[in-house]
């Protein structure tokens, strides 16, 4: 989901996005994200609001900066759907850490219940689904899905560039999450969960909080400026891999792979706190 320094807590988007243009620049597709390592490199980063991923389950959190929490997801304008390989958040329910990964792919966190899957579930012939330069995806393998709303009235489209518009350049931005595992045989239809209001509603209460946008492009070092209300739901469902693949086939916001992840922010000084 530029690092021009925030100068005041009130600031939706940093300055210097009219007409949107700096917005789709930097992410008009996660892709540009992947090109990127997920090594720390530095120190931490200072002067920007509090980032994300995180510990969903740890309320605490020392950054200062705040802005109001974006509307509900029902009174904005859904602009885009696309999810990453391994969940970036962490919870009692995705606590498995796959590794270190690299540059984004190969890291991040596995739902529990990817452990206890059934003969049936787990079964897979052939070639995994939604492939890309960074592999593919087969029953058992974690993704989190990122439902991303904005105040701006547009129809949504490839990449988080598609949240902005040329009239809209300083949207408030909310992201509805969802974990799931990957499974062969059962599960949801992807195909049917293409809006907030459709996602499972056995997986908890979401947790809330105020932070940024994602991807491997970011660290604790090199941080996002994009202030983003996150909703994340606390446990994993399983959803049918064949229906994922067939989405990664055609959609409209033209994703066709699993994005990498961001490493988990830990510093106090990077996370709001959770009320």
């Amino acid at each position: 989901m530029t690092r021009l320094r925030e100068s005041c807590a009130g600031l939706v988007l940093v300055m210097g996005l009219a007409s949107g243009s700096a917005f789709a620049a930097s992410h008009g597709h996660e892709n540009e994200h992947e090109a990127h390592g997920h090594e720390v490199a530095g120190p931490t980063c200072t002067g920007f609001g509090p980032q994300t991923p995180r510990d969903i389950d740890s309320k605490s959190g020392d950054n200062k900066v705040t802005f109001k929490a974006a509307p509900a997801a029902s009174e904005m304008h859904l602009c885009n759907i696309h999810f990453h390989e391994g969940a970036e958040h962490k919870a009692k329910d995705f606590s498995i850490y796959a590794g270190d990964g690299h540059e984004g792919y190969g890291s991040g966190y596995q739902c529990n219940i990817s452990k206890k899957l059934s003969k049936a579930e787990k079964a897979w012939s052939g070639e995994g689904v939604c492939k890309s330069a960074h592999g593919d995806l087969k029953p058992g393998d974690t993704i989190e899905v990122h439902y991303v709303h904005t105040t701006c009235d547009v129809p949504g489209g490839k990449g988080l560039g598609s949240c902005v518009s040329a009239k809209c350049a300083n949207p408030e931005l909310r992201v509805e999450t969802q974990v799931y595992t990957l499974v062969a045989e059962g599960g949801l239809d992807f195909n049917q969960i293409q809006s907030a209001a459709a996602l499972p509603t056995d997986t908890g209460k979401p947790v809330e909080f105020m932070g940024s946008t994602t991807g491997p492009k970011y660290n604790e070092s090199a941080c996002s400026e994009y202030q983003v209300t996150w909703s994340v739901r606390p446990s994993c469902a399983k959803l049918n891999i064949k229906t994922v693949g067939e989405w990664c086939k055609g959609n409209k916001y033209e994703e066709d792979h699993a994005h990498g992840v961001r490493q988990l922010v830990k510093s106090p000084a990077l996370l709001s706190e959770i009320k």
